[in-house]
C-alpha cells in the first residue's frame, strides 16, 4: 500500500483522488426499509435490471456473485454509464462519510479559497483503505432513451454503482445522486458468459483491436483487458461503442471523452454521436461482454482516455446493409 504523504506531494496524484472521490460523494445507502425478499430483483432470465429516470440508479440492492448480465435503461435526458467500484472488505458508504468526506470538503474549501498547497495537504488525511477500491466493470456510455446489455464477472463484496459524467455546470452526476451501494452476495449466479460474435482486446500498448468484419443485426462483443493502467486523466481504459452521423467530428468526440478537459464528459454530448454501451473500466486480465443490435451505418470503438487516436483507442468501422 502506498504511503499517503509521498502520494499527495504531486498535484497530479491529488487530482486522481479527486475524480475517485467525485464518484462517491453525497451518495445514499440502500433503503433500510426494503424487505429482504425484495433485495434480489431480476427478470426470469436472470438479467439484472438497472434504470435511470433522472439522476438515479434504480436497481436491486443485492445480486449474486459470478457472472451477471445487466440491462441498463437510460430513461433520462442525459448521457450516463454505470461503473461498479468494489470496496475493501468491511468498508461501506458510511466509512466514506465518516473518513473521506471531512478531508475532502475541507481540502476543496481551501482550494476554492486559493490556498492550493494547503488543500493538497488536507488530502493526506484520507484513510489508507480508500486506495484499495477496485474498478470492476460496468456499462459503457449510453445516450438518452437508449439501453445497454453488459455481462461482467464479480466477486462477493460491497460495491458502489456510480456515474461521473458531468452536468452542464461541471458537477459530477455522482454528486447529484448517481452513486448507489449494491451488495454482491455469496450466492452463486446461474448466468454463463455469452458466446461472442466479435472478440475485442484493449491494452495500453496496443490499443483497441478486433478481427474480421462486423455485420448488422444482433452482435455480442467480448472485451479482454490485456492490461490496465492509470492514464493522464487518472482513470483506466474502457471500450465504448458509438454510432456516428455524417456530421460527426472525431476530434471533438476524442476531446469530449477526456473528463479532465473542462468540456469533457459534460452535457451535452458532441453533435452526431449516439452511445450504445460497451464495457467500463475493468481489471487487467478480465473479460466483459456487451450486446447490441447494429443497424447499417458508421461506428467507432473509443476509450475514455486522452489522445485516443494516438493510442489506438479510437477505431472506426462500417456496418453494411
Amino acid at each position: 500500500m502506498k504511503a499517503l504523504q509521498p502520494f499527495f506531494k504531486s498535484p497530479e496524484n491529488t487530482f486522481k483522488v479527486l475524480i475517485i472521490l467525485a464518484f462517491m460523494l453525497h451518495s445514499c445507502g440502500p433503503d433500510k426499509k426494503a424487505k429482504t425478499e425484495e433485495k434480489l430483483v431480476a427478470k426470469k432470465d436472470s438479467i439484472v435490471q438497472i434504470t435511470t429516470a433522472v439522476m438515479d440508479f434504480q436497481s436491486p440492492d443485492t445480486i449474486p456473485y459470478g457472472w451477471n448480465t445487466f440491462d441498463y435503461l437510460n430513461n433520462s435526458n442525459e448521457t450516463h454509464f454505470f461503473l461498479l467500484d468494489k470496496y475493501p472488505e468491511g468498508k461501506t458508504i458510511q466509512d466514506t462519510k465518516n473518513e473521506v468526506f471531512p478531508p475532502f470538503d475541507k481540502g476543496m474549501d481551501l482550494i476554492n479559497e486559493g490556498k492550493t498547497e494547503a488543500g493538497y495537504a488536507e488530502f493526506n488525511n484520507l484513510p489508507a483503505w480508500f486506495f484499495e477500491v477496485v474498478f470492476s466493470g460496468g456499462s459503457g456510455l449510453v445516450s438518452p432513451k437508449k439501453n445497454s446489455t453488459t455481462t461482467v464477472k464479480l466477486e462477493p463484496g460491497y460495491y458502489i454503482l456510480e456515474c461521473y459524467v458531468k452536468m452542464p455546470d461541471g458537477k459530477f452526476h455522482s454528486s447529484m445522486g448517481m452513486a448507489k451501494p449494491i451488495i454482491v452476495s455469496n450466492k452463486k449466479s446461474a448466468v454463463s458468459p455469452p458466446s461472442a460474435t466479435t472478440n475485442i482486446t484493449i491494452s495500453s500498448t496496443e490499443g483497441i483491436n478486433y478481427g474480421g468484419s462486423i455485420t448488422k443485426g444482433p452482435q455480442v462483443f467480448s472485451v479482454e483487458f490485456k492490461d490496465q493502467i492509470v492514464h493522464e486523466n487518472f482513470v483506466g481504459h474502457d471500450v465504448n461503442l458509438v454510432k456516428l452521423a455524417d456530421n460527426t467530428n472525431l476530434e471533438a468526440l476524442e476531446s469530449w471523452m477526456n473528463w479532465a478537459d473542462p468540456k469533457g464528459l459534460i452535457t451535452p454530448a458532441p453533435e452526431g454521436v449516439t452511445f450504445l454501451g460497451g464495457v467500463n473500466d475493468s481489471p487487467a486480465g478480465s473479460i466483459g461482454y456487451f450486446k447490441v443490435d447494429l443497424e447499417p451505418g458508421n461506428y467507432a470503438f473509443i476509450s475514455e482516455v486522452p489522445n485516443t487516436m494516438k493510442k489506438g483507442m479510437l477505431k472506426t468501422f462500417s456496418v453494411q446493409e
